[in-house]
This record gives C-alpha cells, sequence and structure tokens, in this order.
C-alpha cells in the first residue's frame, strides 16, 4: 500500500514518531488519489528566532514553535483540474517544550487553508495536497477552512494575509557576502524545503484555533518550488526504508 500524507519536516531523529503516524495512514480505506503537479512560492513564517531551529530539529526558540506555510501556485493541475493562481496554507504550534519535528502526530493543533476562489474540484485537490506537503497528521485536532488568501509585494515586503484568520509580513536578510541568505537541505527538508531564502517577519498574527499570535522579527522563509506527487512518492519510500533499516 502506497504511504500518503507525508510530513514536511520528517528528519533522522523523528522517523519513528513519522512511521507510526504514516502506518496510521495507510490503515485506512484507500481512497482514489489523482497525478498533481505544482510550481509556484512559498512563503513562510513562525514564532522561532531565524532561522527556525525546528527544520534543524532543535528546540524552539521559546515555549513552542506556532506558525505556517502558504504555497501560492502559479501553474499546476491535479489530474485534469487546473491550479493555476490559486493557493493552500497551513498554521500549526507544537507542545511546549518540543519542537515540530520531535511532536509530530501531537501537535497542539493544525488547520488548512483553501483558497476561496477555487471551485469544488479545485478546493478538493488543494485540500488534498495541502495535507500531503504541509505536515498533514501531524497533529488530532485538524480543521480546513474556506477562506481569501492574498499577497502583496511591496519592495523587498511581502504580505501575506488568510482572511480574518491571520497574517504576517516578511523580508530577507542578506548573506554575509551579499545576496540573500539561503539555506540548503536542512535536516527536515523535503521536497518543498529543500532550498529557501532566509528572512526575517515584520509582523505576524493568528487569531484561529483558540489562539491569539502577535510577533515580530521572528523566523520568515521564501523560496520556490517545483513539485509533483511522484516526488511524494518517492520521497516516502524513502523514509520507509530509512525506518525499515536496522539501527547500527
Amino acid at each position: 500500500m502506497k504511504l500518503r500524507n507525508v510530513i514536511g519536516f520528517a528528519s533522522a531523529a523523528t522517523l519513528a514518531v513519522v512511521a507510526a503516524a504514516q502506518i496510521a495512514v495507510a490503515d485506512k480505506p484507500a481512497t482514489e488519489t489523482k497525478p498533481w503537479k505544482i510550481v509556484g512560492q512559498l512563503e513562510e513564517a513562525c514564532r522561532c528566532n531565524a532561522a527556525c531551529p525546528c527544520w534543524f530539529d532543535s528546540k524552539p526558540s521559546h515555549a513552542n514553535c506556532g506558525g505556517g506555510q502558504v504555497l501560492f501556485i502559479e501553474k499546476g493541475t491535479y489530474g485534469t483540474v487546473p491550479l493555476d493562481g490559486l493557493a493552500v496554507g497551513m498554521m500549526g504550534q507544537s507542545p511546549n517544550g518540543q519542537g515540530m519535528m520531535e511532536s509530530f502526530g501531537h501537535w497542539d493543533f493544525i488547520n488548512f487553508y483553501i483558497d476561496e476562489k477555487a471551485n469544488p474540484q479545485q478546493r478538493e485537490a488543494l485540500k488534498v495536497i495541502g495535507h500531503t506537503v504541509m505536515a498533514g497528521g501531524a497533529s488530532p485536532k485538524t480543521e480546513d477552512r474556506i477562506t481569501p488568501i492574498n499577497r502583496t509585494i511591496d519592495g523587498k515586503e511581502h504580505n501575506i494575509s488568510l482572511g480574518t484568520y491571520g497574517q504576517f509580513h516578511g523580508h530577507l536578510i542578506e548573506g554575509g557576502l551579499g545576496g540573500s541568505a539561503k539555506i540548503e537541505n536542512p535536516p527536515g527538508a523535503d521536497p518543498l524545503h529543500k532550498e529557501y531564502n532566509q528572512g526575517l517577519t515584520t509582523s505576524m498574527s493568528y487569531t484561529d484555533a483558540g489562539q491569539n499570535w502577535t510577533f515580530q522579527n521572528s523566523n520568515y522563509m521564501y523560496g520556490t518550488f517545483e513539485i509533483d506527487s511522484a516526488q511524494y512518492e518517492k520521497y516516502a519510500a524513502g523514509l520507509a526504508q530509512k525506518m525499515g533499516a536496522p539501527k547500527k
């Protein structure tokens, strides 16, 4: 049986946690999925200090890590369903004293946000893709929302909003030798996060899932992506092989 709902925060230190979540998914009745491919930009922010330690399987900068990701799709398809110009996002939070990776499967919550511009078929496609690449299965407390998802870029400032639920503004920081600071292949990398540019939030707020966040000068990340269902099937198979390998 194919593994699905692959966590975007997997690392060798957390394979046992990811394994348990994937086994639970694999035991569920199979539902039809279709090949998909999306190209676009990743916008991400959280309350941790830059660069976010969760991507390196370290403890959060503060009591916990709360934040999220938004995928802005330039071109995409799910089977024959076009996804051009749509977006999907997620917001979640780790338990106190634990990072995102070590607590996968036990997050305080994870909510997914589906672009209100999408028609019913597109919404279902965005839901499948969002749950696959953005930590689906990370928490037993999960809800899906339909909401406006917008972005404006004013000079170096990227402004992202999830309707009435939240927003974050961020900008990239300069590397020591010029250009933007870039992180490649962090321990938590998946196909979506194999490379990204590092920045800082100007502000971030969120008022869903019983939360009331307001912070600034925290972790912000920006990247481009070209990902598809075949990459994530291969990624899942690689995780399964690592989990099944005998310990030395």
